[in-house]
């Protein structure tokens, strides 16, 4: 793997803006409708728990990646088996978010753009990127960061001050219950995007101060919540229930309103240009895991060359990933969660979690029981 280091700064900035990357695009939560806001907070409270599983592996093995330590818990082939697997998923989760951001350009803006074309410039800006190396991904999202928070701050207001803000919208709360809230938070806002932080175990070892890593994983995923949270509330405010629930994008939906003075509007800008930004940050994390991965589990020493092929991969399975937008919506709601996230961002941590503790406790008897033998010894002689 690269030894690249990073300052916890630059990973705090990196989870904020992967975690919301397109999060904030869809409809987050829709299949609770007014409550959207609710499961997701309930999804980051479960989000934070998840985490705490991979903290922990984290602070069992410090040094390593994912990929490296399930070797050491389940053993060489299991452990590489796995290792392949996570990397498969990885590659996977990013063709999705390169689906998603090449649909939202072709169906808004470059609507006479072949998709292949739109999905052809993103993928190779990542793979630029990505063999440049880590820190510099890190870098870029320290500039891009107060970008992110300066355009959310001016389309929040124009949005407030252009009197698109109804809160009657917002009731009756949990009108149906709690059922369908937790519901949607259980099969849905859990595992996307909270739980997609999985991809972090394979770049915590890049962090300079393993210490600082518990709380700033946290706060950035606090953080990001409460965004999303407060973008779900401005969007179910501005649109009502049934457009929130049926519009692909509403936030999109929301900044085409506003209307100020009748001067400032169509602020459609703002939105695609986070759509780029959230998007290069999100695809390029999952994919940098996937290579680095690939380069450790085989022992290739200069994961870079790997950059082109499994960006190509990526690109050829952004296509072909389903035959249209509809498709692919239902396969991201109905399908990946059960059999592809509650799997490998909870049901595979905790199986290795409790794995590990069992392991680190025979090792630590084992050099408790040498202790005192070698003391023994030494008295002896």
């Amino acid at each position: 793997m690269e030894s690249a280091k990073i300052k916890a700064y630059q990973l705090f900035v990196l989870i904020v803006l992967f975690e919301m990357g397109s999060a904030i695009l869809v409809g987050l939560g829709a299949q609770a409708k007014q409550d959207a806001w609710i499961s997701i907070l309930i999804g980051l409270f479960g989000g934070l728990g998840v985490f705490l599983i991979y903290y922990r592996l984290y602070k069992y093995y410090p040094d390593l990646p994912l990929t490296s330590y399930v070797q050491k818990i389940m053993g060489k082939w299991i452990g590489r088996a796995i290792g392949v697997a996570y990397i498969i998923y990885f590659l996977y989760c990013a063709a999705r978010v390169l689906r998603d951001f090449g649909e939202l350009l072709t169906s808004t803006i470059y609507t006479v753009t072949p998709l292949i074309v739109i999905n052809c410039l993103m993928i190779f800006t990542i793979i630029y990127g990505i063999y440049k190396g880590f820190e510099v991904i890190a870098r870029v999202g320290e500039l891009f960061f107060m970008i992110v928070y300066m355009m959310a701050v001016v389309g929040f207001g124009l949005v407030i001050f252009s009197g698109l803000i109804h809160l009657e919208n917002l009731r009756p709360i949990l009108e149906n219950g709690i059922k369908p809230v937790l519901k949607t938070a259980f099969t849905e806002t859990i595992n996307f995007p909270f739980g997609e932080m999985i991809v972090f175990t394979m770049l915590l070892p890049f962090l300079n101060d393993a210490k600082k890593a518990k709380w700033v994983c946290l706060g950035g995923m606090i953080l990001s919540g409460i965004n999303i949270t407060i973008t779900a509330v401005i969007n179910v405010a501005a649109l009502g229930t049934d457009l929130f629930m049926r519009a692909n994008f509403p936030l999109l939906s929301t900044v085409s309103k506003i209307q100020l003075a009748n001067f400032i509007e169509r602020l459609d800008v703002l939105f695609m240009l986070y759509l780029v930004i959230g998007g290069f940050f999100k695809i390029s994390i999952f994919f940098y895991a996937a290579v680095a991965g690939t380069a450790d589990i085989f022992g290739i020493k200069h994961q870079s060359k790997l950059s082109f092929p499994m960006g190509a991969l990526v690109l050829f399975s952004s296509i072909t990933i389903a035959s249209n937008y509809a498709e692919h919506i239902k396969e991201g709601l109905n399908i990946v969660p059960i059999y592809l996230h509650w799997p490998f961002q909870i049901i595979l941590p905790s199986f290795l979690l409790v794995m590990a503790f069992f392991r680190n406790r025979k090792k630590g008897n084992k050099q408790e029981n040498e202790t005192p033998s070698k003391k023994q010894e030494e008295a002896k002689s």
